[in-house]
Order: structure tokens, then sequence, then C-alpha cells
């Protein structure tokens, strides 16, 4: 059995392809794997460090802007993609793929475009409440499209071959929050705020903590990720605490959220997915510069359904953002309400069940 996996730019786009290619590799031993990306983007580094092979295309986005400048530039980038179009048709035909599996990003697009004028079998995997532009476009050829979330199903042109089935997302251990917050040096006792933005951070969120983190500390803990651009400036703007710890990144995310009992995060699709797969109430804060709005499609989804609270960008400073926070962090039988809220969207074995779909186009019976 083949598969070929399109996707990446961001590990929004990748990992969920990892962990359905993992998931494929568990159930089918010796199924071969291979991965399409570009050199920009995170899968060049990530995808051989867990020894998938790569193919390199060069492809670009287009710029959504209407001046003449972005205008020039598309015609450029219309070039590429008709040279990565035929790069494309070319690695299908050599590879010979049984499934051909996109999550977007631009090298997605003609990947998935090539498989399907060879008459391949493609699914697609959409992490975002509103769908990307290759999702739109192409899942009307697509033998299978798989969402996150079921608002998405709106902005496609066929519902035919379309369900909902989750976003893969990395998979933690839950254990006791006192033994959790000990383990990053907090007070047991207390409740605790996780704030994160990802591994560079989002300065925002990091700027609004820093200027409320008094606020915070007075009444419970504060783990926070800054992310490595802004560390040693917040690290040296806030003294020692016991119910605050400061670090760049946390490798146990895990236990960082077995200690918290709110979230402050931005809305990303990855974030979201553990979130709910985990029952973790949130307040979440949309990148305004996400492409699509895709963010703030996300974060509506789960305040629609309960699960959430959204703070805009631009008003998370706020002495009034602040209070609310804590407000919502002291307020249990609330915030028990929207962890059953997001339970209810939570789907822990989407990559799972979307390996076995991968399995069944293929036509490969399991273990064979």
């Amino acid at each position: 059995m083949n598969i070929l996996f399109a996707g990446g730019g961001t590990g929004g786009h990748l990992y969920p392809a990892v962990a359905m290619a993992e998931e494929v590799q568990r159930m089918v031993p010796g199924a071969s794997v291979l991965f399409a990306g570009t050199s920009r983007g995170i899968e060049a580094r990530e995808v051989p460090r867990l020894g998938y092979r790569l193919h390199l295309l060069e492809v670009r986005g287009l710029r959504r802007g209407r001046s003449l400048k972005d205008m020039a530039a598309n015609i450029g980038i219309a070039a590429d993609f008709a040279a990565a179009l035929a790069s494309a048709v070319a690695l299908v035909r050599r590879e010979r793929p049984d499934v051909v599996v996109g999550t977007g990003g631009f090298v997605s697009a003609p990947v998935l475009f090539a498989a399907q004028l060879l008459g391949k079998k493609t699914l697609i995997q959409e992490q975002n409440a509103f769908p990307g532009v290759t999702t739109r476009l192409l899942s009307a050829l697509a033998t299978e499209v798989h969402l996150s979330f079921a608002e998405a199903a709106r902005y496609l042109p066929k519902q035919k071959g379309v369900m909902v089935s989750g976003n893969p997302a990395r998979s933690f251990t839950q254990v006791d929050a006192s033994a959790a917050r000990k383990h990053f040096g907090l007070d047991p006792s207390r409740p605790t705020l996780l704030v994160f933005g990802g591994s560079r951070g989002a300065r925002s969120i990091n700027n609004a903590v820093l200027r409320h983190h008094d606020l915070f500390c007075a009444a419970a803990n504060l783990l926070w990720q800054t992310g490595s651009v802004d560390f040693e400036r917040i690290r040296d703007a806030c003294p020692p605490s016991r119910h605050l710890q400061i670090v760049p990144y946390i490798e146990e995310m895990g236990v960082a959220y077995s200690a918290s009992d709110l979230v402050l995060c931005r809305a990303g699709a990855s974030s979201i997915a553990e979130l709910t797969n985990l029952a973790k109430p949130s307040v979440l804060v949309p990148y305004p510069y996400a492409t699509g709005d895709h963010q703030r499609h996300n974060a509506r989804a789960l305040v629609h359904s309960g699960a959430a609270e959204v703070i805009e960008d631009s008003v998370l400073d706020s002495e009034e953002s602040a209070a609310a926070i804590m407000e919502l962090l002291h307020d249990g039988a609330r915030r028990s309400a929207m962890s059953e809220a997001a339970g209810r969207l939570g789907a822990p074995d989407a990559a799972r069940h979307l390996a076995l779909r991968i399995i069944s186009l293929a036509g490969t019976k399991q273990g064979s």
C-alpha cells in the first residue's frame, strides 16, 4: 500500500498528516508513506527527522491584496503553480500512490489536483471551521472530505463524501492536578491559568499577561509559555514567585494541561483539538491576521457550543479582560459546564478513524 501525504508550511497542516501516517503504518506494517512539501515549510525539517521520505515542490500561495504589486507577484506565483503541477503529475505517476491525502498548505493544491487529474483516490482533511482555498476548490473532486468542524460543511460545493471526523492531534496522559502543579513548582492548592501562544509565542498575549500578571498571581497560579522570542524580556520583568512559572517552551504539555483549570491561547486548529480532546475550558484570542480569518471561525464554533470564551486581540490588555479571565478562573460551576461542552466536541480517535478511511480507500486489509 502506497500513501502520499501533501501538506505543510505550518505544524497545523503537517502534524495531522504525521498522526495519520503513524496510524496507517501501525495498522498496515510495511505500508509505504511519502510526504510532499516545500523547502520553506516546517516539513523540510520535521519529515526527514521523523524518518519519512520527503519530495520537495516549489510553490507559493497567492497574495490576497489588490495592489499592482500583488497582482504582478501573482503572475509569477501562477507560473510557479503550473510548474509545481507538472512536477506533481510526474511524482504521482512515478510513485503510483493508492491514495493521496491533502492536509492543507500551499503544496497540497498541486499534488491533490495532479492526483485527481490522474484518477487517483484523494482524501482531504480540513482542520479549520472555515475551509482553506484548496479544500473549497478541490473538495468537489475529492473521494472523501473529512472536517474538524461541522460548520465547515456549509462552505463546500458538495456534501456527498463529506464527514466530520475531528482533527488528529497530539495525545496526552492526564495526571493528578496537584502533582502537576508541584511539578512546575506552583502552589498545588491554587487554581491555575495556563498561557501559551506557540513555540515562538504570541506577542500581544505576552504583553497583556505581563501587564496583569500581578493580578493573576494574587489569587491564582500562572503557568506561562512565552515562546523563545519574548522569554528573556518577560522573565527579567517578573520577580520570582511560588505562583508564577515562566518558560520559553513546555515539553511536557500533558502535565501542563493537567495542572491547569483554564487555558488562555490562540484559536489555531491544533490547539483547539487538544483542548477539546482533554475537555479543557478556554479563553481564546484569535490571531487577527490568520489567513481567511480562520481562527475567529474556529473560536466561534467553540463559543457557540459553550466550550470557550473569546477575547479579541485588540482588547486583551484591558482591565476588563483581565478581570473577566480571573472571574472565570474562580467560577468552578461555569468552568465545569464549559469542560463538558468541550469534551463533547473532542475527537481523540480522529487519527485512527482517518487511517481506517485511508486504508479502506486503498483497498487494503488491516494487518496485510
